[in-house]
């Protein structure tokens, strides 16, 4: 049985110690970014539409689904508070009150997609061909929400006690079920019909299923429940769901505005044209992996943060924030010197169409670049959520987000530069939140923070 020790008044966030509950995380987030990684893969070798229509259609399910989990990072704060105060009990009310709320959000975001979605879609993407291959996508992806909500809970709450080794244990079986699913159903093996995009989203909802039910299974039968108030559902609280709504809000609003901005940003490059859009997607899924590596350092970083704060070990905050950041870049800055180094081999993964792997050489090297100022900016940013205060960490999230619309409206729409240029957008938007937030962190009054 795996036992959260993170809100021990003797222990110290030592490198070591840190790498120790950021490393399940990572995996389990490389594993999670795998499953677009590889309906993206499988696409590439359909064809250049289906290759750019992902991408739209990705990015507009992500606008969706991060509504969900920014809740659930809100969750998560609130549970690893508890974890770190010693209150084990009260971290089921927290868990179940935010499947619930989450499971009728997902009911209501799949009506709404379902009836608004090729509307909208029509209304901003120039391609009629891209945009039907679009809409075809997220009107099966969109039903995966049921389980990809409930699944960001059980999440929320092994890295807010800190037993993170069930995700990556999650996210391989996930993972090897969608390479399966895709595999049938893209192509049309095994006697079932090539469906294409539609194949791709429909075996991702299925992924998504098979991770619930595993979340469902190992934590009836691995987890103390009663420990952590688990084995009792209880009574619904307005009470106690306005005490997570206040934290999660924010989130959820921080979320669903960052990913909005994002799938701006793809749906500018669409008017470029079909190439610079497959560029932006295969470049966009290169980024996963370093990005991954980052979000996990971050997330433990946040998760650590309010522990510290729970258990009366302010001091301990910024020795452990840098660590974070020491670690993330050791893994991070390797990593993209080699996608530098072979850019060609790197867009082969995803795509067989050699002048599309050529034309996507300098998109590569200048999003790599960006790492540079990526990992403190994104490291920060979780930290200062980890504090509780949201609402500044959204703040500091829209002045970025602000700069980063001028900046790819001016590149892209006005200046309709070459798509290795627009990713430049990254070097902006990084500089200015780790700004923000190194400046929050520093001089704010965020030790103070009660939830």
């Amino acid at each position: 049985m795996e036992r959260g020790t993170i809100g021990a008044k003797s222990s110290e966030y030592t490198y070591k110690r840190i790498w120790h509950i950021a490393y399940p995380i990572l995996i389990s987030l490389v594993m999670e970014q795998l499953i677009g990684m590889t309906d993206t893969a499988f696409l590439g070798r359909v064809g250049e539409v289906e290759l750019g229509a992902a991408a739209i259609a990705g990015v507009y399910y992500l606008i969706i689904f991060m509504l969900g989990f920014g809740f659930s990072i809100g969750a998560q704060i609130l549970m690893a508070r508890r974890n770190g105060e010693g209150r084990h009990s009260e971290i089921g009310r927290i868990f179940y009150h935010s499947i619930g709320f989450l499971l009728i959000l997902a009911f209501v975001a799949c009506v709404a997609s379902l009836l608004f979605s090729p509307h909208i879609l029509r209304s901003v993407v120039s391609s009629h061909e891209v945009c039907d291959k679009a809409v075809s996508y997220v009107n099966w992806r969109i039903l995966g929400l049921f389980f990809a909500f409930t699944s960001a809970v059980f999440r929320a709450f092994y890295v807010g006690t800190t037993q993170t080794k069930t995700l990556t244990l999650n996210s391989v079986i996930m993972v090897l079920s969608n390479v399966v699913f895709n595999y049938i159903l893209v192509f049309g093996n095994f006697g079932f019909p090539a469906l294409g995009i539609a194949g791709a989203a429909i075996g991702s909802t299925l992924a998504e299923g098979v991770s619930t039910a595993f979340f469902i299974i190992y934590t009836t039968r691995r987890i103390d429940c009663k420990k952590y108030g688990l084995d009792k559902i209880g009574h619904f609280s307005w009470k106690s769901l306005k005490g997570i709504l206040r934290i999660s809000t924010w989130t959820m609003v921080q979320n669903f505005f960052s990913i909005s901005i994002w799938f701006l940003f793809f749906i500018f490059i669409e008017h470029l044209g079909e190439r610079s859009l497959a560029i932006t997607n295969i470049v966009r899924n290169v980024s996963a992996i370093p990005f991954m590596i980052i979000s996990a350092f971050a997330s433990t970083c946040s998760s650590v943060v309010s522990n510290l704060i729970g258990s009366g070990r302010v001091d301990e905050v910024k020795p452990a924030i840098r660590r974070h950041i020491v670690i993330a870049y050791c893994i991070v800055l390797p990593l993209v010197a080699v996608i530098s180094i072979f850019p060609t081999e790197t867009a082969s993964i995803y795509t067989n169409i050699g002048e599309l792997q050529t034309a996507s050489i300098k998109s590569l090297w200048v999003l790599c670049s960006s790492y540079v100022l990526t990992v403190p900016a994104f490291v920060l940013f979780q930290s200062v959520s980890g504090t509780g205060n949201t609402q500044k960490a959204f703040l500091l999230e829209f002045t970025s987000t602000a700069i980063y619309t001028v900046f790819i409206s001016i590149v892209i729409m006005h200046l309709r530069a070459d798509v290795a240029y627009c990713w430049f957008a990254e070097h902006v938007y990084s500089f200015c939140l780790f700004t923000l937030c190194f400046i929050y962190l520093k001089w704010g009054k965020w030790s103070k923070a009660r939830i």
